[in-house]
């Protein structure tokens, strides 16, 4: 059993001693444990080039243009059992670092996407993904903030989440954390976050969400798009469409059943959103080989050049 602690925090900073402590809770309960800072690391911004796409659903494997470190760091993501994150906090969620985690996952790690490549490949007799995408993992998130403007970084750790459907275990949010490393009570947490980690890692198939419940009953976030009509909102995480009701001055989100196979972050939810994809790539691609795509482009283009430093 392995598992992995990553930092998106300065180097020997709080979040890498908080990592590092979840570590030590894993290690504790048998697991090899590794830790990365991605700080260290070249990562470059996703351009939304759609090249993963197009190489996904076209046979060719799972490929990104992009030549920096994400490939050395997928590696040790996919070989790990478990992978705990430390997050700073930074303008209420996750630094732009760990965003740009997340867009270079999008629909390169999609499960769903990788499920479609792979039948799509067997077909076609040509590259099947890196079969560790589709494997079973769980995951656990602790966003560490200096004050108490945290109120979207649990929504921004289950997007990083969502695409491969890995399971979370603990998604965590310390404010007033500045000083966290002499804090007994919130260290004591951390290491059990790393406990929990390492549990649910060995069997995975009864791995279950450990923290505080949210608002949403199905992927637990606190963050709504709220709909002109008061009676209907949508969960940012989940995406499942459903209504805000206040009973006995607490707060529910309730939804239809058939709402769930609609989910982001369930399997059916996924092959209909790549389905759609499919759907919508190609529409676009015969669009692009028209006279009136190609005079539009060249309109916007002839219009204003970039401006860049000399």
């Amino acid at each position: 059993m392995k598992i992995l602690g990553i930092s998106s925090g300065s180097k020997n900073g709080n979040n890498d001693a908080m990592c590092k402590e979840a570590l030590m809770g894993a290690k504790e309960m048998g697991a090899d444990i590794e830790f990365i800072n991605l700080h260290n690391l070249d990562l470059k911004y996703c351009t939304g080039c759609i090249s993963c796409v197009i190489s996904l659903f076209s046979g060719k494997g799972n490929r990104c243009v992009l030549k920096d470190d994400f490939e050395w760091l997928l590696d040790k993501m996919l070989d790990a059992d478990g992978i705990v994150f430390a997050t700073p906090v930074i303008v209420k969620g996750t630094p732009g670092i760990m965003h740009t985690l997340i867009d270079r996952f999008g629909p390169r790690m999609d499960r769903g996407n990788n499920i479609i490549a792979t039948k799509i490949a067997e077909e076609k007799g040509g590259k099947i993904p890196d079969t560790r995408i589709l494997k079973d993992k769980v995951v656990s998130y602790m966003g560490i903030g200096g004050s108490d403007w945290t109120t979207r970084i649990q929504c921004d750790h289950g997007l990083q989440a969502l695409t491969p459907m890995w399971k979370i275990i603990n998604n965590d949010v310390f404010p007033w954390s500045k000083g966290i490393i002499m804090e007994d009570e919130k260290v004591a947490r951390v290491h059990m976050i790393g406990i929990n980690l390492a549990k649910a890692a060995k069997d995975i198939s009864s791995a279950a969400y450990l923290g505080e419940p949210g608002v949403c009953p199905h992927c637990h976030s606190r963050n709504f798009f709220l709909n002109d009509s008061a009676s209907e909102a949508i969960c940012c995480l989940c995406g499942i469409i459903g209504e805000i009701k206040v009973i006995d001055g607490k707060i529910s989100f309730e939804f239809p059943e058939e709402q769930l196979k609609h989910a982001h972050d369930t399997l059916s939810g996924k092959m209909i959103h790549a389905e759609d994809i499919q759907k919508n790539e190609g529409k676009n691609m015969e669009q692009m080989k028209t006279a009136e795509f190609k005079a539009r482009v060249n309109k916007y283009k002839g219009f204003i050049s970039a401006s860049m430093p000399e």
